[in-house]
């Protein structure tokens, strides 16, 4: 089954620990639980408000997979005359089980095949060292896009184009970066890549170059092309690099011939970053 049961040994010890107590460990009681019916035949689709980490399933009758990273796919296993398991699903910040039941001609017309994971059947579930969930990354980047730009800190021009840095912000082990781009050409820009790399700020022939590339953890728009005005929230893990090195961000195209512009942070800039309440 497609990335069950795959996840960090800190997420299980975490969530042993945290089933301990819970009614979780105390022996599960099946009426309790949501029933979920799965008729022979057809797939019932799980929608996470966040993406799935983990899954168990308790009876061999039921298989599942994770064709999305929000989406549990279950369904019953060929030539199964009668099903009872109890499923355990866990996201980034919750965990949660259902009883699934082979449905039979009565309760087979009643069976939903798409069932949204409601927060109300939910347990939190605190696991150190996750971070925020991408739910709440969005939510804050959202808000911050909603604040009108300042004025730009750092900004560049290349093509005809002009990168500018509005602000940085910081939550916890997280950097907001707020960043937009101008385009005083007719051509519209076609967006390939962000990269990220800390770089040195000076580069001579002497000199063995070390860049460093980071990943995002989170992007909030993935708009594929712009025309004139351009505008993102970006999100990366905490960083800290010397004053002889710079945030290189590069914003490419993808034609061949594609334009490539390139915006420098400082780490004063980061430094004087503002603090984010979590």
């Amino acid at each position: 089954m497609k990335r069950l049961h795959l996840f960090l040994a800190v997420f299980m010890a975490s969530l042993h620990s945290y089933a301990q107590l819970t009614p979780f460990a105390e022996g599960v009681k099946k009426n309790s639980l949501p029933i979920v019916y799965l008729p022979e035949n057809v797939s019932v689709q799980f929608i996470s408000p966040e993406p799935i980490q983990y899954v168990d399933i308790s009876a061999k009758s039921v298989i599942g997979d994770l064709p999305l990273k929000n989406v549990l796919r279950i369904r019953l296993k060929d030539s199964v005359n009668s099903a009872d398991a109890v499923i355990t699903i866990a996201g980034e910040k919750f965990i949660t089980q259902y009883h699934v039941i082979r449905a039979d001609s009565i309760t087979a017309r009643d069976a939903r095949t798409e069932i949204a994971i409601d927060p109300g059947n939910t347990h939190p579930l605190d696991i150190s060292g996750i971070g925020l969930s991408q739910n709440q990354l969005k939510q804050m980047a959202l808000n911050l896009f909603c604040k009108r730009p300042w004025r730009a800190i750092e900004k560049t021009k290349a093509f005809d184009l002009k990168a500018e840095l509005y602000h940085i912000y910081t939550a916890g082990d997280y950097v907001f970066i707020d960043l937009g781009y101008r385009n005083k050409t007719n051509l519209a820009y076609n967006i390939e890549d962000f990269r990220f790399h800390i770089d040195d700020k000076k580069i001579t022939k002497a000199t063995n170059v070390q860049s460093v590339e980071l990943k995002p953890e989170f992007i909030l728009f993935n708009n594929p092309l712009f025309q004139k005005t351009y505008r993102n929230i970006i999100v990366l893990k905490k960083i800290t690099f010397p004053g002889n090195k710079v945030l290189h961000i590069e914003l490419s195209e993808k034609q061949i011939s594609g334009r490539v512009i390139n915006l420098n942070i400082t780490y004063q800039d980061v430094l004087d970053a503002d603090t984010i309440p979590i």
